[in-house]
């Protein structure tokens, strides 16, 4: 369990990881200040291993992983995946892919509309998960052993998890009942972000036809602007922009 901070030592576990029949993976990100999430802390966990990935580390190349994420051989593991999701498209223009969401299929299997990752993490890996570093700064370098322990409690257990959840669906015979919901969660068109209709998230207290229209001109406006300078600063740091319709 050991932090990945170099473009060499990520490459060799994205090698290994590509013979995986399936990964878990969770992010740790800050988006308070910035348009688009700022990645912070990536975790991967094979059957085998888990690491916690720094996209911050100078020189840092993520491409390995980027690939690893689209390789059709190997299942991509995530607990309420969509802002997961989101953050890999941003960075590198695809989706992961194929996906298995644990919280979609504790639904589907019984327990309940939305279920956290801690419920399932102690009912079915009997996992109990410190959350005294939820609310740490995972831009502050270095992290502690304290933290990474934290945040690969969110990618180990998870492994039997996935496990003990696609053994049910298939017992069962519910699995066809997921394939909505991760066809969704796979399309890009679930994350495009237009300024267009960036009016839909205010809550507008009037409907005359003359009061909206100047609204979604201005929300537009406004969007369009927080993208591009969003854009600049990542470019002004070495970093790809985001992709964006």
């Amino acid at each position: 369990m050991a932090l990945i901070d170099d473009p060499d030592a990520l490459a060799a576990l994205c090698r290994r990881l590509a013979g995986a029949e399936y990964i878990t993976i969770d992010t740790e990100f800050l988006r308070d200040k910035t348009y688009w999430p700022r990645l912070c802390l990536i975790q991967v966990a094979g059957p085998d291993e888990a690491h916690a990935i720094d996209p911050l580390a100078e020189g840092m190349d993520l491409s390995p992983l980027f690939e690893l994420l689209v390789n059709p051989d190997v299942t991509k593991v995530f607990h309420a995946a969509r802002q997961d999701i989101e953050i890999f498209l941003n960075l590198s223009g695809r989706v992961p892919h194929p996906l298995f969401d644990t919280q979609v299929a504790a639904m589907v299997c019984g327990f309940g509309d939305s279920v956290g990752y801690e419920a399932l993490a102690t009912k079915l890996a009997k996992a109990q998960i410190d959350k005294s570093m939820r609310f740490t700064d995972w831009a502050h370098r270095p992290l502690s052993q304290r933290q990474l322990d934290y945040a690969l409690s969110d990618v180990i257990p998870l492994r039997t998890v996935y496990e003990k959840l696609r053994q049910r669906l298939e017992k069962n015979g519910r699995e066809p009942w997921i394939e909505e919901e991760m066809a969704a969660l796979t399309d890009p068109e679930t994350y495009a972000n237009r300024p267009e209709e960036a009016w839909r998230r205010l809550k507008a207290r009037s409907t005359k036809p003359r009061f909206l229209a100047v609204l979604r001109e201005l929300a537009a406006w406004r969007e369009r602007e927080a993208q591009c300078r969003q854009a600049v600063e990542r470019l002004s740091q070495g970093a790809p922009a985001p992709q964006s319709e």
